[in-house]
């Protein structure tokens, strides 16, 4: 009885810790993506509503709340009000196996890579689900890209993660955090260049935002949606970003893993870092095709995940144990000579699926 009682009490308590944290890193990011935005395109950005526009994400929570809540006559009103739940509860599930720090998250599970991988491809229903039962074309066409976009590059993605966990030896987030000696991002630089572009496209971020481009498709899956139900499509796209940020983090950047300062502070230092580096590429890159985005999953990303993850299981094979640092500048030798083989292939071929 004791122990259920603690059990209960660490569910209760890491619950709130991970509501909490989650909110307050979106209501963080958006703060600073409009401020790095306006930097980058020397502009002030959000600077009016209190200290340094500090509390606009607030004001802009109120407003959302306080619009008209309209739901479409001939649409499929149940699945209309499920859908922004279907796609952002999945968002607070996925950081119950996230480690902030050794021992710091609410499950360790043995197969936690592979529950994330799992619990994310919900969300993409929850999408779906709007862009059906708003009865609206755009919108379905919208929800259609998504599906197609998530499809597309799970396969990329699983991919590199799977070079991931033949370096670690473990599914478990922990355990690929404390394998990281050497932070992956060097022994994978191919994997991780997979990976992020794979959950870019995934958490439909620019240049990948196809499921809602104003310039064909008006807003997309989310064009009848106001008031709450608008606000909660809205916190997913940063949750997930934040969801983004995490996973780079934990499998590519050491996790909490870092010098002097306290190990959630590290995590906190690199998940912000990441976010702002998204900021950036929504800032230089504009949008693509949607047939350069399905092109660049199956022609480019697919071919070069395959070949990463054969190369990564040669170099386990070799080298038993914990890879050498030579090993960093060989990876990034062959990830060069790769994509310089794949631009010219690509290019010689005459598809479209150059950028």
């Amino acid at each position: 009885m004791y122990l259920l009682d603690n059990y209960w009490i660490h569910f209760a308590v890491f619950t709130v810790v991970i509501i909490a944290f989650v909110l307050t890193m979106v209501m963080g990011f958006i703060y600073i993506e409009r401020r790095f935005l306006g930097f980058i395109q020397i502009r002030m950005g959000p600077n009016r509503t209190g200290p340094f526009g500090l509390l606009q994400p607030v004001a802009d929570a109120i407003k959302v709340l306080l619009k008209e809540d309209i739901i479409p006559a001939k649409g499929d009103k149940l699945v209309f009000w499920l859908a922004p739940l279907v796609a952002f509860v999945p968002v607070f599930m996925i950081f119950a196996v996230v480690p902030f720090q050794r021992g710091a998250l609410l499950a360790d599970l043995n197969v936690g890579i592979l529950y994330v991988v799992a619990v994310s491809s919900i969300i993409a229903v929850g999408v779906f689900m709007a862009g059906w039962s708003s009865n609206n074309k755009y919108s379905l066409v919208g929800a259609m890209r998504d599906v197609a976009q998530l499809v597309s590059y799970e396969i990329p993605l699983g991919l590199a993660i799977l070079s991931v966990v033949l370096l670690a030896g473990s599914l478990s987030l922990t355990r690929i955090v404390e394998a990281q000696s050497i932070p992956f991002i060097l022994l994978q630089p191919l994997g991780f260049l997979i990976f992020f572009i794979a959950a870019l496209a995934e958490v439909n971020r620019t240049p990948f935002d196809l499921l809602e481009a104003d310039s064909e498709i008006v807003a997309g899956f989310n064009i009848e949606y106001s008031g709450m139900k608008f606000a909660m499509f809205f916190l997913t796209e940063y949750c997930e970003a934040l969801v983004l940020s995490a996973l780079v983090t934990t499998l590519f950047l050491g996790g909490w893993r870092g010098p002097l300062l306290p190990p959630f502070l590290w995590f906190i230092i690199k998940v912000v870092a990441v976010f702002m580096f998204v900021a950036w590429i929504r800032a230089t890159i504009p949008r693509l095709r949607i047939d350069q985005v399905m092109g660049f999953a199956w022609k480019g990303l697919l071919p070069l995940a395959l070949i990463n993850l054969l190369i990564t299981a040669l170099e386990v094979l070799v080298w038993k144990g914990t890879l050498p640092w030579l090993v960093i500048f060989l990876n990034i030798a062959i990830m060069a000579v790769l994509i310089l083989f794949w631009s010219r292939f690509s290019r010689l071929g005459g598809g479209r699926v150059e950028v």
